[in-house]
């Protein structure tokens, strides 16, 4: 965190929209991984109207694309939005990718790893482990595991 005034007058937590916005996302990758679909860095943005635009990168590895993704939000905020899309300009975030993160032994698993954040508000990762891709029922994952504070981007 950089410790600006701003991040001090930042709300805790997350408003029922982002929680709602961030669960669909992490849902619908989830679902993809069940089905054996590779899971590209993947952004949806909403404004204060409730307009959602879904992004995808996969051109550039993991960091690049990750990277991209989160320009994008700063993006969107400067520039008002993407009427293309039609969503204004974005009040919140989720970001989601797979990656892997150390368990309790310090091995590494495979997890779906998720980013959001909300203008106003403290930004935020969490992760889910997973085994099982592409085994449809067979699939299993955790539920949610908070991550850390992140860098706000709105």
């Amino acid at each position: 965190m950089s410790g600006t005034r701003e991040d001090d007058t930042r709300a805790d937590g997350i408003s029922p929209e982002l929680d709602r916005l961030s669960a669909a996302l992490m849902g619908d990758a989830l679902d993809m991984l069940a089905a054996g679909e590779d899971v590209n860095v993947l952004l949806v943005a909403s404004d204060a109207k409730g307009n959602v635009a879904s992004f995808s990168f996969s051109d550039d590895g993991i960091e690049e694309c990750l990277e991209g993704a989160r320009d994008k939000v700063r993006e969107l905020a400067r520039t008002h939005g993407d009427a293309e899309s039609g969503v204004g300009a974005p009040v919140r975030y989720a970001i989601t990718y797979v990656g892997a993160v150390a368990g309790e032994t310090g091995t590494y698993q495979d997890a779906l790893l998720l980013e959001f954040g909300e203008k106003g508000y403290r930004s935020y990762s969490a992760y889910s482990y997973f085994k099982g891709k592409g085994t449809g029922e067979g699939f299993a994952w955790t539920d949610p595991a908070p991550a850390g504070e992140l860098e706000p981007l709105l």
